[in-house]
């Protein structure tokens, strides 16, 4: 039994540092990105050795993927039900709700924007992920409308994916001008607006 509970002392022991150094990690993309960001930096923060680090992440690499992941599983386990499948309208909801949770973790915005502006380079290790998920985000926002619209909250004709990318362009344009300028950007009612304002006029044009 003692090694037992000793096994499990040692898991959470391990639990605890790895999220410890992904909370790390995360601040030095954010500030730094992904070239200006080193290990032995990282290892030091976090009160280990490089070699330590290694143990939880063989690359800085893999540690970026890890970082990235989790703040989407984070997401999507706050606002998206664990997978996105939130139907119709409610998807817009829930995004209108991560722009206002967006808004008190600047840290969070400020390595998402330094990250995807990198991504567009062919040869970063956060291209695929960045591609995979604006594809994802797309779909989703895409299909809710297409819900929406069959469930005749919508008009019929609108298109669907144009439409989803215009709403995640605003989500990300808004987001970098907040960062270069939070006093003078209200960036979640700035969205809200949009979104009801997109709305309206969809419905408008359905009851017309």
């Amino acid at each position: 039994m003692g090694t037992s509970t000793e096994r499990r002392r040692g898991y959470a022991a391990g639990d605890a540092r790895r999220e410890r150094i992904l909370h790390i990690a995360t601040q030095e993309f954010a500030e730094h990105g992904y070239r200006g960001t080193s290990l032995a930096r990282v290892a030091e923060r976090a009160g280990l050795s490089q070699p330590g680090l290694l143990h939880h992440f063989r690359t800085k690499e893999q540690l970026l993927v890890a970082v990235l992941e989790l703040r989407d599983r984070r997401d999507m386990e706050r606002y998206f039900d664990g997978d996105g499948a939130s139907g119709g309208l409610d998807l817009l909801a829930a995004l209108v709700r991560v722009v206002e949770h967006n808004s008190r973790t600047p840290e969070l915005v400020r390595l998402f924007v330094v990250l995807t502006s990198e991504a567009v380079t062919a040869d970063h290790p956060a291209r695929d992920w960045a591609r995979a998920r604006y594809a994802r985000l797309r779909t989703w926002v895409a299909h809710a409308l297409r819900r929406a619209a069959a469930a005749g909250d919508l008009r019929p004709d609108l298109d669907a994916d144009a439409t989803a990318a215009r709403i995640i362009a605003i989500m990300d344009g808004l987001q970098t001008q907040w960062l270069l300028d939070p006093a003078a950007i209200d960036m979640p009612a700035l969205f809200r607006a949009h979104i009801d304002d997109l709305l309206a006029s969809l419905r408008a044009h359905h009851e017309a």
